[in-house]
């Protein structure tokens, strides 16, 4: 009994820490989100009883559609983190292969700009010889990004 208080509390917790906008994509009652966003008001002592509150609402509801939305919202998490990882290999080998990986970015998305892409490889590499502030390396992920990205 009181290790079921415990997960729920701890479920509640989870909410507590979501943003507004994961927050709204997951399905609560109107007091259940009320008292969350009450609780992300709060500091300390105050926000150690809210969460207890939240603990006591939460006892008398379904659970399972709001685990259910946190399971899919950590998984989009995990899987943008994998994309954005693959996106950093790629600017690297960019970065170092030149031409033969800018060839494959060009097979992948005909659409992207060769030139530019090259004109940031470039200045990539040329930053990083200098020792300057990587500002290409930058722009050629946020580059990349939306190229990947939009699909």
């Amino acid at each position: 009994m009181k290790r079921d208080m415990l997960d729920i509390q701890k479920l509640g917790e989870e909410l507590v820490a979501l943003t507004p906008n994961a927050l709204a994509k997951i399905p609560l009652e109107e007091e259940l989100m009320d008292s969350i966003k009450d609780a992300q008001r709060f500091k300390n002592e105050a926000r150690r009883r809210q969460l207890q509150y939240i603990g006591k609402v939460m006892k008398h509801i379904d659970l399972d559609p709001i685990q259910a939305a946190l399971d899919k919202l950590r998984n989009k998490h995990s899987q943008n983190t994998v994309a954005l990882k693959k996106l950093e290999q790629k600017r690297d080998r960019l970065i170092e292969n030149g031409d033969s990986m800018l060839n494959a970015i060009m097979i992948d998305h005909p659409d992207a700009d060769r030139q530019h892409l090259r004109q940031l490889t470039r200045q990539a590499n040329k930053e990083k010889a200098n020792n300057k502030p990587a500002k290409a390396y930058r722009e050629i992920f946020q580059y990349l990004k939306e190229l990947y990205l939009k699909d």
